[in-house]
């Protein structure tokens, strides 16, 4: 049995299993292109940009366009997790905590989709033919928030130039910003702001909007901080100036930009042990992958905090 089962026990006063804060499930799952996978590897092919030429006269020969393609391997990993409960745990208890165990392991696993999501979104992609090329992000589509003098948190400053990448790049699709509590609350002390502004953001701080300057947000307490990252911090430019100490990397994406495949979605098994003494095992699984589809979907915000 779980080593912490006792603290449930009836001596404890609570008729009732509580689950201690934490982050119950997915929150970039259903913001994300969902695909099914068969096999180890899969290869989800793109169609680069083609351009159309002019006619050079009457009975011209028809022009051959060679339109591009380039293609993206997503490669599986599984997961899995387990617990059991006695029957004696039954017992002592006021209630069977089986179905509680599976509730906590599909919490567990959410978890697990978003740390893959965000990996692969900021991290490296594999393409070419045989997909063993690696795709890196470029500093190109990196931003580190500043306001025109001095590295900073994530302002509206920042914000706006963030769109400005994915206008300019004629970048479609629904937009996300995937950030912490510590942006979120950095927009607050912006003083630049217009008024109109600060009522919008002050409302997504509060929770009542969830949306700004055409981004929707998406708090995560999982982003990585960085250390390693060198910018400018006049432009936002990164690649070369001075270190950003202290920064966590919140990142902006399009739907369509990032890809979560999945072999075998969260599946749960509960049932007898017959060598555990019959105890009841709840026991959990999950094959997924993930890649980022087209850079220019995605750009990695350093904030520092």
């Amino acid at each position: 049995m779980s080593a912490e089962i006792t603290v449930a026990f009836v001596q404890q006063f609570n008729s009732n299993i509580l689950h201690l804060s934490q982050q119950k499930g997915s929150r970039l799952e259903s913001k994300v292109r969902n695909e099914s996978q068969k096999g180890k590897s899969q290869f989800f092919d793109r169609i680069g940009t083609v351009a159309a030429t002019k006619k050079s006269g009457r009975h011209s020969s028809t022009p051959q366009m060679d339109t591009p393609h380039s293609r993206r391997r997503v490669t599986m990993d599984d997961y899995e997790w387990a617990d059991m409960v006695d029957d004696q745990d039954k017992i002592r208890m006021l209630i069977d905590p089986t179905s509680e165990y599976a509730m906590a392991a599909s919490f567990a696993f959410g978890r697990s989709k978003d740390d893959v999501i965000i990996a692969n979104a900021i991290g490296s992609a594999y393409g070419g033919e045989d997909g063993s090329t690696e795709v890196v992000l470029p500093n190109t589509q990196k931003y580190a928030a500043n306001d025109g003098t001095v590295f900073t948190n994530l302002n509206v400053k920042t914000l706006r130039a963030i769109k400005s990448m994915m206008d300019v790049k004629e970048v479609e699709g629904k937009r996300y910003i995937v950030c912490a509590s510590s942006q979120i609350n950095s927009l607050l002390g912006q003083t630049e702001v217009t008024s109109s502004d600060y009522n919008t953001v002050n409302a997504l701080v509060k929770g009542e909007v969830n949306e700004f300057v055409g981004f929707e947000f998406i708090r995560l307490e999982r982003l990585a901080l960085t250390t390693s990252t060198v910018a400018t911090a006049a432009t936002g430019a990164v690649g070369a100036g001075a270190s950003v100490v202290g920064s966590r990397a919140a990142f902006a994406f399009v739907d369509d930009g990032l890809l979560l495949t999945k072999g075998e979605d969260f599946q749960t098994k509960i049932g007898e042990r017959a060598d555990k003494s019959y105890a009841t095992q709840v026991y959990a699984k999950m094959s997924i992958g993930s890649t980022r589809m087209e850079e220019e979907k995605v750009v990695e915000i350093i904030c520092k905090e």
